[in-house]
């Protein structure tokens, strides 16, 4: 087995698609009318055959709750790393993104809490060397 896909939900597919490809600096990977729902996922532009990230919208009750309570409550969706988090974190805070406070070292990470402006909170971690 492997693990080919991780799911966020997004309030707007087009607005985390912005997100995710011109902030971040994630790819576009898929980008498919499959009918009732939109196929949207990003990978990293050095894993193009890696793990996507599948933009899902959060068009059910449900799960806009259970967003909406996890994004208050600072809880993560998603986990993406990086190897110099300092030098992201002064990229993404001149680009806008804002984040819960600087990286700070968490056991065997140091990371940074964000929001993607689209419903949740996203950790950035660099494992320690």
């Amino acid at each position: 087995m492997q693990l080919r896909h991780i799911l966020i939900k997004v309030d707007d597919q087009d607005k985390a698609l912005a997100f995710y490809t011109s902030v971040i600096g994630f790819v576009k990977k898929h980008d498919d009318d499959g009918g009732r729902a939109r196929w949207l996922t990003v990978v990293a532009p050095d894993d193009a055959e890696g793990t996507q990230l599948v933009l899902e919208p959060n068009s059910d009750a449900p799960a806009r709750a259970a967003q909406k309570a996890l994004h208050d409550a600072h809880f993560p969706a998603a986990l993406i790393t990086t190897r110099d988090i300092h030098g992201e974190f002064d990229r993404l805070t001149r680009l806008g993104v804002k984040f819960l406070g600087p990286p700070q070292r968490m056991g065997p990470v140091t990371a940074a809490f964000f929001d993607d402006t689209c419903g949740n909170f996203i950790v950035m971690a660099q494992p320690s060397a």
